[in-house]
Formats: C-alpha cells, structure tokens, sequence
C-alpha cells in the first residue's frame, strides 16, 4: 500500500497492539517486570525477523535497553514521571524500528524518527493535550524528512525539555498534527474495521460505514463513544480543510475509502451516528432566588476543567443547573460544585445517547416512529449544534442499541 502511495509519504505509528498496556504494567510494578525486555523482543522479533541483525539492530537493542534502565530508575523513584515516561514511550520506538525495517525489506528507503528528536511539542509537561503546532513549526527539523520517516506518535517534548505524553490513542492526533505542520494533502488512518461506522461494534450491532463526516461530527461522535479515531484528531486540521480517509488495513489503495471526514460543507441535518456512553449521572443545582447564578456556574465549570471532568451536558435556566458528567467523576463533581452551590438532586442513568448528524428532535422523533422504535425509555436531555441527546435507564444496553439501530438503517436505505 505505501508503494502505491502518490508523491511524498510520511508514516506515523503507535505501538503494537497491547506493548503499551504491558509497560504501563510493568511502570506500577518495576521489580516484578524481569521478562519484559525478552518478551518484547520476541514480540518484536516475530513482527519484524532478524531485525537484530538488521541496520537498525543498534537502535534496537538500545531502545531494549532503555527500559531495562527505567525500569531499574523507577524500582528507585517509583514517582518520577520522566522515567515513567520514557519507558512509555518505547513501545512506539519499537513499532517505528518494526515498520521502517519491514520498508526496508521491500526496497523503500525509510528509517525511524523520534518525534521529539524532530522537533515536535506538546502543550503541556508530562501529559499534554493537544500538540503544539506553532512550536512544532519553529522548532522542525526538515532534514529528517527524507525517503520515508516513520514517525512516532503519542509523544513529543514537553514544555520542561523532557518527555510528554498525550492521552490513550493519541497517536491519530499526532498524525493530525503532523499533517498540518507539514501542510500535506490528506491525512490516511489505517485501522482494523472499515470506516466510521453508525454504531460503535461494541453493542453487537451491525452497520455500515459512514461515507462523509464532517471534522465537528467526527468529534462529536468519537469523544462519546470511543470510536475509530481518537477525540482530538481532528482538531489540528479541522481549520485548514485537510481531509482524513478512515481505512482497513486489509482493504486496497485504489478503492474509495469508506469514511471521509472534511468540511462540514453540508448542512444536511440528517441523522448519520447514534453514539452512546456508559453510567452517567446529572448533578442538579436548585438557583432559584440566586442573582450571580452566570458567575457561578462560570466558575464551576472552571474548577470541573482543572479537575479534567469533561461535562457531556450542562443546561441552565432561571431556576437550575444541570450537569450531566460520568459516574465514575461523579464524587470529584460532587466536590467541586457543592463548594460553591448547593446540591439538590443527583440523578443516575445507565447510558447516554446521542443522535449525530441532526440538532432537530423532530427529525429524530420522526425516524424513531417511522421505523417503530420504542423509545420510552429515553428521556430528552439537550440539543447541540450536531446533535440531540438522551439519557436512558435500561438492564440491556445493546438491546437499546440494537433498537435503535433501525433508525440509521431506515436512512441508509431511504
């Protein structure tokens, strides 16, 4: 598939499937990870043979090494973040070598490439959110950039010179923002399913890919319900237009990719996901006789930020607040918002869901009667710009699932 690629191409990986579960493992416990460096050397090994006797054999047994000493740092500073960052971090080092010795093999002149040794940021020290693109673009070094680099994901140089992490799957933002720094003409994600599809396979349910998403719809979907790609892709990229092609790994290069994500260049509002989140609570505010109510909840939501709770709803009104987060931040919710108002009403629900695509709860009501979905259960919670959402209580979540699922299906097949 590389080869087949037109014009300049840049790779950049993650680690191999459950290498970083294993160091994070090996990070809360050091002195108990004494076969690590062998397994993954066989893992690796078994990806890639006789790539310790390849060009990059040195680079290889270095980097094998390097979590051999971070282990041993962090059997001594159980607390210290740089080395539990660099042992991280070496699973995409290890995927890099893996992928660019294979390259080799078939001819292409690529080599491996340390995101932090090229020059890319992140916005933060130790985690960080989002790369840091300004910095990134200053600080590049172009030189790297010839052949085929295989680029690391998930990581960069923090704003204290050492290591700094992005979260779980991070890597696609890092593809992201590469993408941008080097103003390339698309972004390609290769993953193991075919496209975006309208429900997340978790719920058992089948459906079909998702032909076009808008960047804010792509968001809006993955941050709820942990999908394809990873939340914060598409924020690099969503301002220069630079469109992203959602791939199976098994599928040719020469077909349409069944996912596009770009402009929200239509505004169709029609439903095109149904996404849906786990155990989630409202924390209700009585404010009524409260005249700073705005000030208030401004600083709530301030302090729920610093807390990192990502609030799925809040609606305010003359009378109350609402704020609806995950059970599993509900106690640190709790926290924060009864130190500045008090609490009146804490309500649990099994799920969230959320119709993507539309912002018109006739819309969704409308398909959910035409294709006779019993929707009792579901109680409306809000409108966004992209979607209308629901809170449910039910013992069968992919039961719900299953049932609404008719819903996409009817405009699939409209």
């Amino acid at each position: 598939m590389i080869e087949k690629q037109e014009g300049k191409t840049v790779i950049v990986v993650s680690a191999l499937w459950g290498v970083t579960d294993r160091l994070l493992r090996a990070a809360n416990e050091p002195r108990y990870a004494t076969r690590l460096v062998s397994d993954l050397r066989k893992q690796h090994l078994r990806f890639s043979p006789l790539i310790d006797e390849s060009s990059f054999a040195d680079k290889f047994n270095k980097v094998l090494a390097g979590i051999d000493k971070s282990l041993f740092n962090l059997s001594k500073s159980p607390e210290s973040y740089v080395d539990v960052n660099t042992l991280l971090a070496a699973g995409e080092r290890l995927s890099a070598l893996v992928v660019a010795n294979e390259l080799r093999k078939r001819g292409m002149d690529s080599h491996p490439v340390g995101s932090e040794d090229v020059g890319i940021c992140l916005n933060g020290s130790d985690t960080a959110s989002n790369v840091d693109i300004e910095t990134s673009v200053k600080k590049l070094d172009h030189a790297a950039f010839f052949g085929i680099p295989v680029i690391t994901g998930w990581f960069g140089e923090g704003r204290d010179g050492n290591l700094a992490l992005l979260s779980r799957g991070g890597s696609d933002h890092s593809a992201a923002a590469i993408a941008k720094i080097l103003d390339a003409k698309k972004l390609i994600l290769w993953k193991d399913v075919d496209g975006v599809l309208s429900i997340n396979p978790r719920w058992g349910v089948e459906t079909k890919p998702i032909p076009y998403l808008g960047y804010d719809e792509a968001r809006e979907l993955s941050r709820l319900d942990a999908p394809v790609i990873h939340h914060t892709t598409v924020i690099p990229i969503r301002d220069y237009g630079i469109p992203i092609e959602v791939r199976n790994l098994h599928s040719p290069i020469g077909v349409n990719a069944p996912t596009v994500i770009g402009p929200g260049i239509i505004d169709s509002n029609q439903l095109k996901a149904i996404g849906c989140m786990r155990s989630i609570a409202k924390v209700t505010v009585d404010t009524a006789g409260i005249d700073n109510q705005s000030k208030l909840l401004g600083q709530i939501l301030i302090d729920l930020d610093k807390e990192n709770i990502t609030c799925w709803s809040v609606e305010s009104s003359q009378s109350k607040i609402e704020i609806v987060v995950s059970q599993q931040q509900l106690t640190i919710t709790e926290n924060v918002v009864s130190s500045r108002l008090e609490i009146s009403n804490v309500e649990l629900y099994s799920c969230l869901i959320s119709f993507i695509g539309t912002n018109d709860i006739a819309v969704v009501e409308e398909k959910l009667n035409k294709t006779n979905t019993e929707y009792t259960n579901l109680e409306y919670l809000n409108s966004t710009k992209l979607s209308v959402q629901y809170v449910a209580n039910t013992e069968n979540i992919k039961q719900l699932m299953k049932r609404l699922s008719m819903v996409v299906a009817e405009k699939s097949n409209a």
